[in-house]
């Protein structure tokens, strides 16, 4: 028989199935021999007090063996004499979209500005070593999107947009790892999510979709407030049923495309900050309560959230055991960014600190709340750092407790950050709205969590990609941007999504409401 258990367990009982078996058999109150098969379903760790435990739900097989559990599986039909929907962007957004049009009978074709995932990884390594950055390819742009080497986070407070469980499915069918239909917070990992990517492109391609690759979007072809078409660099024009915007949210020149063409835009939050960077041993250390890792526990994480005058300040998109790595995505400017090979096995821990920023808070032009303001907020911010780094893509830095006391750093740590840091008074030119909130954040933190506030840790600028500063508006029930039809804002760039699973559960819901309304 199958019975379903929940319990908790010490990290060396999570890891061996032998001594799962004993603890299961205890609490069913059966002879351990009696149990042929325990599948862990759910997996979490409560770390909230030294005695860390690790929460299992888990499917038990009594006095009889586990059936056969077919591993998720797609089937994708082809669709290469099927309607067009024309998907501008191949971040998580655009492919999950496309993958779903398949689904649903429509043949996808995909506009990519960049390049192909190990054409990236060339000029991902000129940034690196001599400071070179492609507009069109580099750690925003390219296939697969921002995320593509990020630490492929792919846990998402947005469960009931859809169905967050059929994207992890359609990862793991992808090839990612079984684990992260188990855990509570699964990730993927640099290393991995690449090929995932491809293997994404290559369903898609199989089908009958199509995928272009350096093919930047100058202008949209609309007509009777409705878009019919997108038109390319070279100037050519394709056009389909409906056009998916799934441009991630660094890609400027779409927004100002859209404003010279007097389509509607919208100004929202954001956040802008600094990364910072820890020994991963250290946030062990804090996170476990003193406890040696060992090798029964993952490298510890974080999340912080404080109050600054009635303002947030946050942890953002933290990477256990990784790299802090430059993601400018145009010459001239200096932004950070972190990612976490699968394993998490890096000497260091760094995520991102912010400071919400409001449309409110930025200068207003003729009285009214300019559009772009925070878009140039962005652009400001990531070009004054430029130039503090010597116009090079060395990161300025600064040790955490000099930054927040208001010292400059004589030397700096170790840092993963591979171009290299370079010393920098960042509690000087970052804005005042930016720094005061980062330096009372952090205090604050510091206060609740013994051993983060310390020099060991450096702080790296800027931090400034959290989100778009502008929205796209949709029409709530439709999904179509509120003023064109056949118009479909999605993702992050447009601003309803924030990260690889809310983009790609986005993406899904537009390709569902393309269907319903043009079938």
């Amino acid at each position: 028989m199958k019975k379903e258990l929940n319990i908790a367990v010490s990290p060396a009982q999570a890891s061996d199935q032998s001594k799962l078996k004993i603890v299961v058999a205890e609490n069913l109150k059966v002879e351990s021999d009696r149990i042929q098969s325990v599948v862990i379903r759910r997996r979490s760790i409560d770390a909230r007090n030294s005695n860390i435990r690790i929460n299992l739900g888990l499917d038990v097989f009594v006095d009889e063996p586990m059936p056969l559990i077919p591993k998720p599986s797609f089937s994708y039909p082809d669709v290469s004499k099927c309607p067009p929907v024309l998907i501008v962007g191949a971040g998580p957004a655009g492919l999950f979209a496309a993958l779903h049009l398949i689904e649903l009978g429509f043949k996808p074709v995909i506009f990519e500005r960049g390049k192909t995932v190990s054409e990236r990884k060339r000029d991902i390594a000129a940034i690196h070593g001599e400071h070179i950055v492609n507009p069109d390819s580099n750690y925003g742009f390219g296939e697969g999107g921002a995320g593509t080497f990020s630490d492929g986070k792919l846990y998402t407070r947005s469960k009931k947009r859809g169905d967050v469980r059929k994207i992890l499915e359609v990862l793991n069918f992808h090839g990612a790892q079984d684990e992260i239909l188990v855990d509570a917070h699964p990730h993927i990992g640099t290393n991995v999510l690449p090929r995932v990517i491809v293997a994404i492109r290559n369903s898609i391609l199989s089908a009958g979709g199509e995928i272009h690759f350096n093919s930047r979007i100058t202008d949209l072809v609309v007509k009777n407030q409705e878009a019919k078409g997108i038109v390319l660099r070279d100037g050519s024009i394709v056009e389909g049923i409906a056009v998916v915007l799934a441009t991630g949210h660094s890609s400027r020149d779409i927004y100002r495309m859209l404003h010279e063409k007097g389509i509607l835009l919208e100004a929202k939050s954001f956040a802008v900050g600094v990364r910072v960077e820890h020994p991963q041993e250290l946030i062990d250390r804090i996170q476990y309560h003193g406890t040696k890792r060992g090798d029964y526990l993952p490298a510890a994480t974080y999340a912080f959230v404080e109050q600054v005058n009635d303002r947030g300040v946050y942890s953002f998109c933290m990477c256990p055991g990784g790299l802090v790595v430059p993601a400018a995505t145009a010459p001239g400017e200096l932004v950070v960014n972190g990612m976490s090979p699968s394993d998490r096995g890096g000497r260091f821990a760094n995520s991102g600190m912010v400071v919400e920023i409001r449309p409110g808070d930025l200068q207003v032009k003729n009285n009214l709340q300019d559009v772009f303001a925070g878009l140039q907020f962005q652009e400001d911010i990531e070009k004054l750092c430029y130039k503090m780094a010597g116009n090079t893509q060395f990161a300025p830095a600064q040790r955490l407790a000099d930054f927040v006391s208001g010292h400059k750093s004589v030397n700096l740590p170790e840092s993963s950050y591979r171009p290299g840091l370079i010393e920098s008074p960042l509690h000087e030119w970052l804005p005042l709205l930016i720094r005061s909130g980062l330096q009372e954040g952090l205090k604050s933190i510091g206060r609740k969590t013994r051993g983060y506030l310390t020099n060991e840790a450096v702080v790296l600028g800027v931090e400034s990609r959290t989100s778009s500063p502008v929205r796209i508006p949709r029409d709530l029930e439709t999904l179509e941007h509120v003023q064109i039809k056949r118009l479909f804002p999605c993702g992050e760039g447009s601003g309803y999504a924030g990260g690889i699973m809310s983009s790609a559960v986005d993406g899904e819901r537009v390709a569902e409401m393309i269907a319903t309304l043009y079938k």
